[in-house]
């Protein structure tokens, strides 16, 4: 059986994952509870998450930080305490994450090996340029986009898709948290 994988991602409305600069903090300063709880129960199944080197990075600078902003929500300490593959050429174990495992090599062979001989579901939260090359191969089963209600033409930073191939959605599932943020799973096909 193939497992299958989901490429997580936050965004906020203009496509960017992030900004650089400004005084939004994490989530835009738009969680709430109702977010919080979902993202948990996402987390509450067993999964094993695939980062690229520098997503890995990030999440290691906000443990380090150990502010409670950083890691005090329930989901990202589950996260943490998930079983983890990095795709990395640069990295080397051991790596500060409980039970995390540096592959090196083409990226496409990895996962596509992983999806053929892991026991669990894939998710990544992140990685923005691993997954493009993922989804572009079609390794991708479902893109999480949870949309949060900002602009950040001036402070955006890590366009989502930016040089992405044009694939074609199919729109599974949405919801409203907290009466604000979007959430979309949808299921991408490769357009032409």
């Amino acid at each position: 059986m193939t497992a299958t994988y989901t490429f997580d991602v936050f965004s906020s409305l203009d496509g960017y994952a992030d900004v650089s600069g400004g005084d939004w903090g994490g989530y835009w300063g738009k969680q709430g509870p109702e977010l919080l709880d979902h993202r948990l129960g996402l987390y509450a199944t067993e999964q094993r998450m695939v980062f690229g080197a520098n997503t890995y990075r990030a999440f290691v600078g906000l443990l380090a930080a150990g502010t409670e902003e950083a890691v005090g929500d329930p989901w990202v300490t589950r996260m943490l305490n998930m079983p983890a593959t990095v795709v990395s050429s640069t990295l080397h174990e051991p790596l500060d994450w409980p039970d995390a495992t540096v592959v090196s090599g083409d990226a496409i062979d990895i996962i596509t090996r992983l999806k053929a001989e892991s026991e669990m579901p894939l998710r990544s939260h992140g990685s923005l340029t691993l997954n493009r090359a993922l989804m572009a191969a079609g390794l991708v089963d479902f893109v999480q986009v949870t949309v949060f209600p900002v602009i950040t033409g001036r402070t955006g930073d890590h366009r989502i898709f930016a040089g992405a191939e044009d694939f074609d959605l199919e729109l599974l599932e949405t919801r409203t948290l907290d009466g604000r943020s979007q959430e979309f799973v949808y299921r991408p096909t490769l357009h032409g």
